[in-house]
């Protein structure tokens, strides 16, 4: 684990003291949330080929090495 302190003004102090009352938790608690918030990236990219390429291959049969080349299949040589 790190440590991380800021410095916050009197009115923002405030208004997190308020928050965590309200929602029965820490502040501790509250600035990870805000941190998970603001940098985990939680969407999809709707211009993926998974979304759009099906079926993902015209071949019939089976693909023998799917789950060592699914890369491959879904975005060829682009990387």
């Amino acid at each position: 684990m790190r440590i991380v302190q800021t410095e916050l003004t009197e009115t923002e102090h405030a208004l997190l003291e308020a928050y965590v009352r309200a929602r029965r938790t820490t502040i501790k608690e509250a600035v990870r949330e805000a941190i998970r918030t603001l940098t985990v990236r939680d969407q999809v990219d709707p211009d993926d080929p998974i979304f759009k390429m099906f079926p993902l291959t015209r071949a019939k049969g089976k693909l023998k090495n799917l789950s060592e080349e699914h890369d491959q299949y879904l975005y060829g040589d682009r990387r």
